[in-house]
């Protein structure tokens, strides 16, 4: 009895504990994802004085008749995946190889992370910059230097070359954090496990599939789903590189604040939410299965 009440007692002053962080939580994050569930169903006026009107699924039947809709989420998702499967594979392989002690390990860390850690602004002002179809220094070594092209060609400003330019950003911008995530557990690992499996005669294949793939398991399935959700909504980076890449992060911004219909906007990302939802269910199941294997 003694057990029981000090295990209620301990129960109630850890939810006491954590209340105010629970009633923070509630107020930044339930309150206006229950305001943007209730909006969706609503016509919402600009002026705020107006009162918003409801319109029951008229938002959502709007969504899902526009084309342009369907253009963004297929953008989107060869985007995500493009990226997400792209960085994790490059964040894994540089962490494997430089997975051993040699001078300058540290320094080389450093210049790895410091794409991960700059803030985006600055970085994506500085591709601007490069690409630049005036004064940029990639135009300058095609068409100056190699004499790859006649025209300088503009790069920003065509759907392909803007879309590819983009993924390689955010390749460039993100592997970081794949690469941290993995060196973390890398480090972690037995030598005596590979020492072993070198005596077994395996090969650098075989010595990472039963002896690395094994320990990386949980941080994969992390990485992944979490790049998945991160990339599924960009906006920052794809907006302020180029208006050529109509992923649904620029697509919603664009309805709520460019044409002002908040009501439409407000259903785009509840069904954003859902698309992102099930895509993270089947990335995990996927992951899930090959570990499984």
């Amino acid at each position: 009895m003694k057990t029981k009440k000090r295990r209620k007692g301990d129960a109630s002053f850890a939810y006491a504990l954590l209340s105010p962080s629970l009633l923070l939580m509630t107020l930044l994050i339930g309150y206006p994802m229950i305001y943007n569930i209730v909006i969706s169903f609503q016509k919402v006026p600009l002026n705020p004085r107006l009162g918003s009107e409801f319109i029951g699924l008229k938002n959502y039947l709007s969504v899902f008749r526009d084309p342009t809709f369907y253009h963004s989420v297929l953008i989107t998702l060869l985007f995500t995946m493009t990226v997400t499967i792209l960085s994790t594979v490059l964040g894994l392989a540089v962490a494997v190889f430089l997975n051993r002690e040699f001078v300058g390990k540290k320094l080389v860390n450093g210049i790895i992370i410091l794409s991960y850690v700059v803030p985006s602004v600055c970085l994506i002002f500085s591709w601007r910059y490069m690409f630049n179809s005036i004064y940029g220094i990639v135009n300058y070594v095609v068409v100056d230097l190699l004499h790859i092209t006649k025209e300088v060609p503009l790069w920003f400003d065509r759907p392909v070359s803007a879309f590819v330019l983009v993924t390689i950003f955010c390749l460039w911008r993100f592997f970081p954090y794949a690469y941290m995530s993995f060196n973390a557990i890398l480090t972690s690992i037995d030598k005596t496990l590979y020492e072993a499996a070198d005596l077994d005669g395996a090969s650098p294949w075989e010595s990472f599939m039963a002896v690395t793939f094994p320990a990386i398991k949980p941080t994969l399935v992390t990485v992944v789903s979490l790049r998945t959700i991160w990339v599924f909504y960009i906006y920052t980076e794809v907006y302020l590189l180029t208006k050529q890449v109509d992923v649904l992060g620029v697509y919603l911004y664009d309805m709520a604040f460019a044409t002002h219909d908040f009501g439409k906007a407000a259903a785009i990302s509840i069904v954003l939410f859902a698309l992102i939802f099930a895509l993270v269910l089947f990335i995990r199941r996927k992951v899930l299965v090959v570990e499984d294997e």
